[in-house]
């Protein structure tokens, strides 16, 4: 098998199971343990994957997040719950912010059920479902493109958004613990706290597995969200967290 193929089916298989075993790619595609280790040493540096003792994983650390491509491909019924879950909270008429995110980019392209809705957003995904819908006004933030968020951030993104209101801001976060939730992308909280700002209301959006981590920056206390949406019950810890703020939390079960 060439490298190139190899390399790919490593990353299926991490889509598929969220982490590999150095090992067991070894045997499975005959080649020297040294020679996994530099295919995934590449797709390290590439900020496609994070190596762990004995493999490689795509879930997250404190300073690190799989590629948007890989977010998308997972998850897509817990995402569209949390997803219907927060569109309760959209009325006809609002202005809306959505941020970068694979469950952002569900709740975008739901967005249309609400309409007239003026969206303002940094999520590539969301502006192109969003950008033909009638009775849908797109305000895209420019700024520097991040293939690994499928999202515009930098100066650009945070010098819009400072002139910009909205009556609604829907965040999503990889981590959340002792009362906080965090990131580990320093544009991607600015920007992300740029949209918190210019909202008169936040929510917060998260994976239950999420909860009870920490990342590298500080987003913001669950104390600035008025609801946290999760897509199961989150621990006695996190829920007392949430609770204690005064926030709602949102439970979007299935059935």
């Amino acid at each position: 098998m060439k490298r190139d193929d190899r390399r790919q089916s490593i990353l299926d298989a991490l889509v598929r199971d969220g982490a590999v075993q150095l090992d067991e790619l070894a045997e499975r595609f005959g080649v020297s343990k040294m020679t996994i280790h530099r295919d995934l040493d590449d797709l390290e540096t590439e900020g496609l994957l994070r190596k762990i003792r004995g493999g490689a994983t795509i879930e997250p650390g404190s300073q690190f997040e799989s590629d948007f491509r890989f977010r998308q491909l997972q998850g897509h019924d817990l995402k569209e719950r949390m997803a219907r879950a927060a569109l309760e909270w959209v009325e006809p008429g609002m202005t809306v912010m959505v941020n970068d995110g694979s469950t952002a980019s569900v709740l975008g392209s739901l967005l249309p059920e609400k309409r007239p809705l003026t969206v303002i957003t940094n999520n590539d995904a969301v502006m192109e479902a969003l950008k033909a819908e009638p009775g849908m006004t797109v305000i895209a933030l420019g700024g520097r493109y991040s293939a690994k968020y499928n999202a515009w951030i930098g100066r650009v993104t945070e010098g819009a958004l400072a002139t910009l209101r909205a009556d609604l801001a829907f965040i999503s976060t990889p981590a959340a613990g002792d009362g906080r939730a965090y990131h580990m992308d320093d544009d991607i909280t600015r920007a992300k706290r740029g949209m918190m700002d210019a909202a008169a209301q936040s929510v917060l959006l998260i994976n239950h597995l999420r909860f009870d981590r920490t990342a590298l920056h500080v987003l913001a206390d669950f104390s600035e969200f008025a609801a946290v949406i999760t897509d199961a019950e989150p621990s006695e810890a996190a829920r007392a967290q949430i609770e204690a703020t005064g926030a709602a939390l949102k439970v979007a079960k299935s059935g």
